[in-house]
């Protein structure tokens, strides 16, 4: 069966829930850490099943080669500041192309989980630098074209630019991210795709869920309790 955009954002949410029940040390703080990482992870599958995760011109692929794990600092260059060679592909696997139709979240250098002052301050400092970043493709862009070497339609930096207009950056970034996903999920996600929650409460949304899902939660809930006052021991 050939894959499709929508069952590959399943499968990454897939290992994410996947980690968050078998890691047995620091998978979560309290009760409610696992119940907000347990909905969280719940409701983008939801959304990947069916299929509003999923960019329609890209739904059956291609799926080229990705390294998520690609920035500048696994560029190698020579004297002459020409690409030499780029390392460290260990991070390496077949995504949909949308992946690499995203702005690079390196252009801080620093990602937005690892950003200290929060995502709100990583976004503030990372707009002026994407803008920047746009232009000089854009210009890049116009020279190809004009050399007849790219079409129009063929402009990375118009996608880049509604990825991020659209959100869609994070709904990218939150899938490749197991780490990072529960926070990207409430800040830019959530009310995103599920419309405003009055309350700001995640239980909230424990409704949105199917019933084998909501009833399925507290048992999860009590293993992992479990788990964490054994001190993840085998």
């Amino acid at each position: 069966m050939p894959q499709t955009h929508a069952s590959k954002f399943e499968q990454e949410i897939d290992m994410h829930l996947q980690q968050l029940s078998f890691q047995r040390n620091n998978a979560i703080e309290s009760a409610d850490d696992c119940r907000e990482k347990y909905i969280a992870g719940q409701l983008f599958r939801k959304l990947a099943a069916e299929g509003r995760l999923a960019d329609p011109e890209f739904e059956r692929g291609p799926f080229k080669l990705w390294c998520d794990d690609f920035r500048p600092a696994n560029v190698l260059a020579d004297k002459d500041e020409k690409i030499a060679a780029v390392i460290k592909w260990e991070f390496t696997y077949s995504a949909p192309t949308d992946f690499s139709l995203g702005p690079p979240w390196w252009l801080l250098l620093q990602a937005p989980d690892d950003w200290r002052a929060g995502l709100d301050d990583w976004v503030a400092h990372y707009e002026p630098r994407l803008q920047i970043f746009l232009r000089a493709l854009e210009k890049k862009e116009e020279w190809l074209i004009e050399q007849g070497r790219l079409s129009e339609t063929g402009r990375l930096s118009t996608r880049m630019r509604k990825s991020w207009q659209t959100g869609h950056f994070w709904v990218v970034y939150a899938a490749r991210r197991s780490w990072a996903f529960d926070g990207i999920y409430w800040k830019f996600l959530d009310e995103r795709f599920f419309g405003k929650n009055e309350t700001g409460g995640f239980m909230d949304r424990l409704a949105l869920l199917p019933r084998e899902q909501r009833e399925a939660m507290e048992g999860f809930v009590a293993r992992k309790l479990k788990e964490k006052e054994e001190g993840g021991s085998f």
